[in-house]
């Protein structure tokens, strides 16, 4: 009788059709960029919500790099469960080192363009480090912006002195393909914590975290965040001043009256 452990893998399935490539994604005009700069993710995330998008908030990923503030157009970078038939067929008799080579963890760096951010699904997982140092250097200097993982990197002290701001759970000492996912797919759509990216949404990130907006409703953005600022800048003042917080946190009706009469007053 046949012994398991003597048992093969059979030839895979999907050999040779890895990565997945998605589409180069439509980046906005670079003014619309611009002008996001002035936008905070509260903001943001505050007005995503009014307009009826609940999840923008890409919860799970932290500032490392504190004071950073970072706004570009996503590339994706999927990883996917490890399966070891479909490694088999990507780059066979490699080593691990050179599997990663085979896979979307190369080609998505090699999409990179000048003021991009680079979104990773990677399942909030705390034991793979998604990308190290090296990766993250040519990243840079492709022109990369920031970089949010909902997952870990690797490298952190060395990553420290790379200058990319970066948003993580975590850091760890392992290597992609060392662990239990495989990056898989370049450019499509991703979860990132419960939030949905599309290549070519826009993100802002800040010290509070990252939050999407769509590339689409960008404008829209812009268009209320002036308003939004000033009567917040407003009523921070009167609560400064020890006004009610029920008047003035947010507008009531009155504190609404009192808010267009100073608005006018400012010019």
């Amino acid at each position: 009788m046949e012994s398991f452990e003597s048992l093969e893998l059979p030839a895979p399935a999907i050999a040779g059709t890895l990565p997945i490539m998605g589409p180069a994604p439509e980046r906005p005009d670079p003014e619309l960029i611009r002008q996001l700069h002035d936008v905070s993710t509260a903001t943001a995330a505050a007005l995503m919500h009014r307009m009826g998008v609940r999840q923008t908030f890409i919860q799970g990923p932290l500032p490392r790099s504190p004071g950073a503030k970072v706004v570009g157009p996503a590339v994706t970078l999927q990883f996917m469960p490890r399966r070891e038939d479909v490694i088999a067929g990507i780059a066979p008799g490699t080593g691990e080192e050179q599997l990663e080579k085979a896979t979307a963890l190369w080609s998505v760096f090699e999409t990179v363009q000048p003021g991009d951010m680079l979104a990773v699904q990677a399942f909030g997982d705390l034991h793979s480090g998604c990308m190290g140092d090296m990766l993250i250097t040519y990243f840079k200097g492709r022109g990369g912006v920031g970089i949010v993982v909902d997952g870990c990197i690797r490298d952190w002290p060395r990553v420290q002195t790379i200058g990319t701001p970066v948003w993580t759970c975590g850091f760890t000492p392992n290597y992609a393909s060392q662990t239990t996912l495989l990056p898989w797919a370049v450019n499509v759509p991703v979860a990132m914590s419960r939030v949905l990216v599309i290549p070519g949404d826009i993100i802002i990130a800040d010290d509070d975290g990252a939050v999407l907006v769509p590339a689409k409703m960008a404008p829209l953005v812009l268009e209320h965040t002036l308003d939004h600022e000033q009567w917040e800048e407003f009523s921070r003042m009167r609560l400064s001043e020890g006004g009610s917080i029920r008047k003035y946190y947010p507008l009531s009706d009155e504190g609404a009256v009192e808010y267009r009469a100073w608005k006018k007053a400012q010019g």
